[in-house]
């Protein structure tokens, strides 16, 4: 059997003291995550972030630093994932715009609304992220580089 992680994006979107979370499904319970995901074949890591964001919020955002690089293995399943987080700007909202399976919709939560509902968080990466950010975890994106 070949081990291998799952390469997971992340963005930390953050405006006036809320933050750009999701709603979704996961093993048919709504849980709170940043808008996240999977790296695709022939994708940046940047590009996977931005269009993640997008697929799950609608939001347009600008990149504009790495928070952090975690490994999490999940203890429903043993998988473990690679997770690559970013922090981002909210440029354009588009209300129109489908979103991906499974996910209810975007919202906008502050720190203490989200400690509020830490039994609906999709992993403790959702609290982590945030809390790295607002520690002022910035690594610049040239820090990503391409072979």
């Amino acid at each position: 059997m070949t081990w291998q992680p799952h390469i997971t994006v992340a963005t930390v979107v953050e405006d006036q003291g809320r933050f750009l979370l999701v709603e979704e499904l996961a093993e048919g319970r709504a849980v709170f995550n940043q808008p996240a995901g999977h790296l695709e074949a022939d994708e940046t890591l940047l590009e996977a972030a931005m269009r993640e964001t997008f697929e799950e919020t609608g939001w347009e955002v600008e990149l504009t630093a790495v928070t952090g690089i975690y490994l999490y293995t999940a203890p429903s399943n043993g998988v473990t994932y690679q997770r690559v987080c970013f922090a981002a700007r909210p440029l354009r909202h588009h209300p129109d715009q489908s979103l991906d399976d499974g996910i209810i919709g975007p919202c906008w939560l502050t720190r203490e609304q989200l400690l509020a509902e830490k039994d609906r968080w999709r992993s403790h990466l959702v609290l982590r992220c945030i809390d790295d950010y607002l520690a002022g975890e910035r690594f610049p994106l040239s820090l990503i580089r391409a072979a």
